[in-house]
């Protein structure tokens, strides 16, 4: 997640139940950690976390401290422990990746909260904070099916979040259009944008006039093979605004909004409270999930189209779709 996934990602709505654990360490600064794969200079998936962490620091006074790791879980657990020994009241493991390591270091650091993106988890004060990108990625396959006949779906690496997104894709696209053709594909990474780019170049001269990527940095590559493709191919820009890249290709664009969501739950934690159950953010929350369209696209979605979205989503806030775990 993309890193969802996948940057990472908000009002905070599914905070209601909270449990008072105790007051935080009463004395000393409070200092909070982000663990990444990859870079945090890349737009996408590692910078929203990256802005998080920053509004920590500006609106909770926070000492503050980040890691870039390659995805070596060994890395992960070291990184951990030298944040919580050095006395981290939060770390954010950002990304589905970080959370066996994380499961295992806070067995030794009970006081410690470690936050995991894209994870479903609420072990003790191991808790999950989930983006469920399958309902925007409902949002633009259902796009995708009213406009294209066929979509290429490319994933970082295949783990929950990811394959969550990409099955979300799917369903939008199957029950706006069940003749739509889409093929998938994993890099098995989400660094290798040569490789992102192509496998879309394959999948575009397959047929495919819609290529969409999940995979943070490596999207970046698919996204090129778009633009060079022309205007007739279509893609997203997902986690952060990529209409630069491609301005007449990218129909529009998903955001994930961690950072008011971070800030509030660290904030809790500095009064002495954490959350009782892992954080799940969907299109209900409109501060958190946002997509919007551009207008500026060579074949910008049509009204027709953007009528039918509106009644899609609307029916997944209501619980009358659902976008993912189907039998």
């Amino acid at each position: 997640m993309n890193i969802e996934r996948r940057q990472c990602l908000v009002a905070m709505g599914a905070l209601a139940a909270m449990g008072v654990l105790g007051p935080a360490r009463a004395a000393g600064e409070f200092k909070m950690g982000l663990l990444v794969a990859g870079s945090v200079a890349e737009e996408g998936w590692n910078r929203i976390a990256y802005e998080a962490l920053k509004r920590v620091e500006k609106e909770l006074g926070a000492k503050i401290s980040y890691v870039e790791l390659q995805q070596n879980p060994a890395s992960f657990e070291k990184a951990f422990r030298d944040y919580a020994s050095q006395g981290y009241q939060v770390i954010l493991g950002h990304g589905f990746e970080f959370q066996d390591s994380a499961e295992t270091v806070a067995e030794d650091y009970p006081d410690t909260v470690f936050l995991i993106s894209s994870s479903n988890i609420h072990q003790g004060k191991v808790i999950g904070l989930n983006t469920d990108s399958s309902q925007p990625f409902y949002l633009m396959g259902a796009i995708a099916a009213k406009m294209g006949k066929s979509a290429g779906l490319i994933g970082g690496m295949e783990i929950p979040p990811i394959k969550e997104a990409l099955e979300g894709f799917t369903n939008g696209a199957k029950d706006a259009s069940p003749d739509f053709k889409i093929s998938q594909v994993y890099l098995g990474n989400f660094s290798d944008a040569t490789a992102a780019k192509e496998a879309a170049v394959n999948m575009i001269h397959s047929g495919a006039d819609f290529i969409v990527p999940d995979a943070d940095a490596a999207g970046l590559g698919a996204i090129q093979a778009v633009r060079e493709a022309g205007p007739q191919i279509s893609t997203f820009g997902i986690f952060s605004d990529q209409t630069e890249i491609a301005p007449k290709n990218i129909l529009g664009t998903y955001i994930a909004d961690y950072g008011q969501g971070i800030v509030r739950i660290v904030k809790g934690v500095q009064a002495g409270t954490v959350p009782t159950s892992n954080v799940d953010f969907g299109l209900k929350d409109a501060d958190v999930m946002k997509f919007f369209y551009n207008d500026k696209a060579a074949k910008p979605v049509p009204d027709d189209v953007r009528k039918y979205v509106e009644e899609v989503k609307a029916k997944i806030i209501a619980g009358e779709i659902k976008t993912r775990y189907r039998k």
